[in-house]
């Protein structure tokens, strides 16, 4: 049973303005919330999971693969797997990430 409660069942504060909250996970998906201080980075990085961003609050400007795209509030973005992508938060925010397969590295 995928159950989203009030209390996250991980955090993890990286000391550089983000803050990630693993909301839950069930078979082979994974949902997770990634709070950014305004100019705090999501370095560049790759991975072998497929990921959906929705974004909840704040301006973002995302690089995936040779694009950069900003974005807002009510936008979303996929990556598909191992396309190195990463971000600047550019106004204060938060950011909702699926993965399937989920990410063992985060628990």
């Amino acid at each position: 049973m995928f159950f989203f409660g009030s209390k996250p069942e991980s955090v993890c504060d990286n000391g550089q303005g983000v803050i990630r909250k693993v909301l839950g996970h069930e078979g082979h998906m994974m949902i997770v919330q990634n709070d950014f201080e305004q100019g705090a980075v999501g370095t560049l990085h790759s991975h072998p999971h497929e990921q959906t961003t929705y974004v909840l609050s704040g301006r973002f400007l995302f690089t995936i693969g040779d694009e950069q795209h900003e974005v807002g509030p009510g936008d979303s973005l996929h990556k598909n797997p191992n396309v190195v992508h990463g971000c600047t938060c550019l106004e204060k925010g938060s950011l909702l990430d699926v993965f399937t397969p989920i990410r063992e590295d985060f628990l």
